[in-house]
């Protein structure tokens, strides 16, 4: 049977992990970081694996890397997103890993609670800028107090706001951004301007991209749809009000006709293109989606806002990639080398050039306030960027069978919102029982 992507997270589910990340006559070597001169005057190659959907962002960098210094080659090899986790994981096994990964960050989990990367605590905690990196990545990364990953770049939702809409309108945006209620009068504000004209736009059958830009109103009350650690975690549905509150606000957006009509079947697929026609006051979405390809002028009257909550607060989904460096590599002390190189804030303060945003929060120079007006709200609210850590996220939000989208199609285009919550609360508590394995 082929060993896909699914059947591979099925298998951690049902507690069969060994199947892929044992199975070996021993484990491999710990990295020691602790070695004297461990990630300085480094040489060899070292060989990197990145995202598909991060190539070009790992080559930019791998060609500064390269000019900054002789000593250290870098082969970076780009690996489908869709068979990241099953490729790692059957070189973990086979024990021919590469020497750094550089990985989506809510997949961190599934490798770090098998023990397969190496322990980078001393060697975070003693970095200058430790405070100003990502919280939440770190979160992802940590495990029985211990760091087993780097945050690398972040991908990260927020709110995009037409000022031109909203002005016509006479909409406020910071009145209009604080709140459901807020929300909702913008929305139906900016609709009454015109037939082709809507508040507000969600790809109502993209289930990945509905987690990226939903769950932040919920976590800006401080809750999420899981609760509990990996190994005993149940889902947070029913009699969570604010999940109830934001099931309620799209399922009005949608009922009232202040999305597009055609919002039930998009998958996200064209997930940027009313906005970038200039036909959506707002729009959760995320900075590498709709600035790259925004038409000429746009951006001069688009403004962003962090996600709020039913009466306020704010959040932000937190995603993006970390480094790990897998036991047994053959040059860690290189790979670690090349991570600070791309920690660095002048590498990172470019990373707005290949549509992604920093994690060190002091990246926000006055250069980069001047150049990436847009990429800023999640800078300077670092704190406020979250990721659920669970090793079943992918099975709940992001496949199109999962709980999360019939959760949501159920209570937005159907109205029946107790009926939806009641339902995921059964699917998420089966899944998580089956993860936590």
């Amino acid at each position: 049977m082929e060993l896909t992507r699914g059947r591979f997270l099925s298998l951690l589910g049902a507690g069969a992990a060994g199947v892929l990340l044992g199975g070996c006559a021993k484990s491999p070597p710990p990295v020691d970081v602790t070695a004297a001169g461990f990630g300085t005057e480094a040489t060899g190659t070292v060989k990197l694996w990145c995202r598909s959907a991060l190539q070009a962002a790992n080559q930019l960098l791998v060609d500064r890397f390269h000019a900054a210094q002789d000593r250290i080659r870098v082969e970076l090899t780009p690996v489908q997103d869709a068979q990241f986790v099953t490729k790692l994981a059957t070189a973990i096994r086979g024990g021919r890993v590469p020497d750094i990964v550089d990985i989506d960050d809510i997949n961190s989990a599934l490798f770090i609670n098998r023990g397969v990367f190496a322990d980078l605590t001393p060697l975070i905690e003693a970095l200058p800028f430790r405070d100003q990196l990502s919280p939440a990545h770190l979160a992802l990364g940590e495990h029985d107090g211990r760091y087993y990953a780097l945050p690398s770049v972040a991908d990260n939702s927020a709110l995009w706001c037409n000022l031109e809409l909203l002005d016509r309108a006479g909409v406020d945006i910071d009145e209009a951004t604080g709140s459901f209620d807020g929300y909702l009068d913008a929305a139906r504000a900016v609709s009454g301007l015109g037939r082709d004209v809507h508040g507000w736009s969600f790809p109502g059958n993209g289930s990945g991209a509905l987690g990226f830009t939903v769950q932040p109103h919920i976590w800006a009350t401080d809750t999420d749809l899981i609760t509990g650690e990996i190994g005993h975690q149940r889902g947070d549905i029913v009699g969570n009000d604010a999940l109830r509150r934001t099931l309620g606000l799209l399922h009005t957006l949608w009922d009232e006709g202040l999305v597009p009509s055609d919002a039930d079947a998009d998958d996200a697929s064209r997930w940027a293109a009313n906005f970038h026609a200039g036909r959506i006051g707002m729009m959760p979405n995320g900075y590498g989606i709709l600035v790259p390809q925004a038409p000429p002028g746009l951006l001069d009257h688009t403004e962003v806002r962090l996600l709020s909550g039913p009466d306020g607060g704010r959040s932000f989904f937190d995603g993006g990639t970390n480094f790990c460096l897998p036991n047994g590599s053959d040059n860690p002390s290189a790979a670690w080398e090349f991570a600070l190189f791309c920690l660095d804030v002048e590498q990172q303060a470019r990373l707005p050039e290949s549509g992604y945003i920093p994690v060190r929060s002091d990246a926000a120079t006055p250069e980069f306030r001047a150049d990436y007006p847009l990429a800023l709200p999640s800078l300077e609210d670092i704190g406020a960027g979250y990721a659920p850590l669970t090793l079943a996220y992918n099975r709940i939000y992001n496949q199109s069978d999962g709980p999360w989208l019939a959760m949501f199609r159920r209570a937005v285009f159907g109205g029946d919102i107790d009926g939806a919550m009641a339902q995921a609360q059964d699917h998420y508590d089966e899944i998580l029982r089956q993860g936590d394995a």
